[in-house]
């Protein structure tokens, strides 16, 4: 098990579960409008934010940041140390940065002494596309170079008594991606931030997050992961909650069964089960929804859903816990079965707030 680290009031590592990161997208130094995508990444599941920091007035706007984010904020610090520090004197809750590319030792143990009064972490994170060029001509750009690289910043730190400390070695190339983590899973006990950097567009990049990331979970490696897309960053988010959900190691909003469609289908089935797509991202207890399109398997998955729909010919059936509750007409369908899963939803968050009223007052 990988070493609990702390981040404002959300742990890494340690036995927690596998936390859901994301990136603003925002200029930071608009700080309404860095904020303003905070609580939007909140709203579909985000519970870290890193922010961009490139200069000292989008540093000084950290703190205005950090006051208003309804979670932990990570700044993602380069080369010029005095922004580490200015961060950390605007209370942000963890640090981005390489130790070993922010100048000096002098100026690195001023880094590490602010971070560890204020008991701030620090992630170490290694790309492939930034291995030293000392590694890049002995090893390549290979797994070993980016764990070399990352011991090589670990051993600074730790040279100077820190240990509160996350690591990333990011690679656009999954093979040498899943190799590095891999690698650094058998050395080291610290946890572990996964991504495939600069994995690609909403289609590609998911692809590519959901082999790299999905392998690595199920191998039980990683405490913590961050989709990078070129799209916006709620799209980054709820991907990474799918890939999770589909590990079965975190729960959160709806899951979708639907039948891929053959010549059997007898109504008109990818208008519902995409205008039910869109409308479940705002739902965010845990249900299973299943849309099926024949007699074949369909009652039968419908069954298992909280709430399900077996279509026929123009028309369907629609479950809820495994038995019929009426029969809709195609055109319906969206409607209706919409009705059942907000019923479905409602049903949840009751249970939840009387499990919480029930151990208040065990308490």
């Amino acid at each position: 098990m990988s070493k609990a680290v702390r981040v404002r009031d959300v742990v890494i590592g340690g036995g927690a579960p596998v936390r859901v990161q994301g990136m603003t997208k925002t200029d930071t130094r608009d700080v309404k409008s860095t904020i303003d995508e905070i609580y939007r990444y909140k709203d579909v599941g985000c519970e870290i934010v890193r922010v961009a920091v490139p200069d000292m007035e989008a540093a000084q706007a950290v703190g205005a940041i950090v006051r208003q984010s309804p979670i932990p904020v990570v700044a993602d610090i380069h080369f010029d140390y005095r922004l580490a520090l200015e961060v950390i004197r605007q209370g942000v809750d963890k640090l981005r940065l390489n130790p070993g590319n922010i100048g000096s030792r002098e100026r690195v143990e001023k880094v590490v002494q602010a971070a560890k009064e204020r008991e701030i972490p620090i992630r170490i994170g290694v790309n492939s596309g930034s291995i030293e060029k000392s590694l890049l001509h002995d090893l390549g750009r290979t797994a070993e170079a980016m764990v070399t690289s990352a011991a090589k910043h670990i051993q600074i730190l730790n040279d100077l008594d820190y240990d509160n400390i996350v690591v990333s070695l990011k690679a656009s190339d999954v093979p040498t991606m899943v190799a590095a983590y891999r690698l650094m899973a058998k050395r080291y006990d610290y946890p572990l931030h996964l991504g495939v950097t600069e994995a690609g567009t909403a289609f590609q990049g998911t692809i590519k997050s959901a082999v790299g990331i999905g392998i690595l979970l199920s191998e039980g490696i990683g405490d913590t992961i961050r989709i990078s897309l070129s799209a916006p960053g709620e799209e980054e988010i709820r991907v990474a909650w799918e890939i999770l959900k589909s590990l079965k190691l975190r729960d959160r909003g709806a899951n979708l069964v639907a039948c891929p469609t053959c010549g059997r289908l007898q109504f008109d089935m990818w208008p519902v089960t995409n205008e039910l797509e869109r409308r479940l991202a705002t739902i965010a207890e845990p249900l299973t929804v299943a849309v099926m399109g024949c007699a074949v398997n369909g009652p039968g998955e419908a069954r298992e859903a909280d709430v399900g729909l077996a279509g026929g010919k123009k028309m369907g059936l629609i479950f809820r816990h495994g038995q019929i509750v009426r029969r809709v007409e195609e055109a319906d369908m969206v409607e209706e079965l919409w009705k059942e899963i907000q019923d479905a939803a409602e049903e949840v968050r009751a249970r939840g707030k009387r499990a919480e009223r029930d151990h208040s007052e065990i308490g």
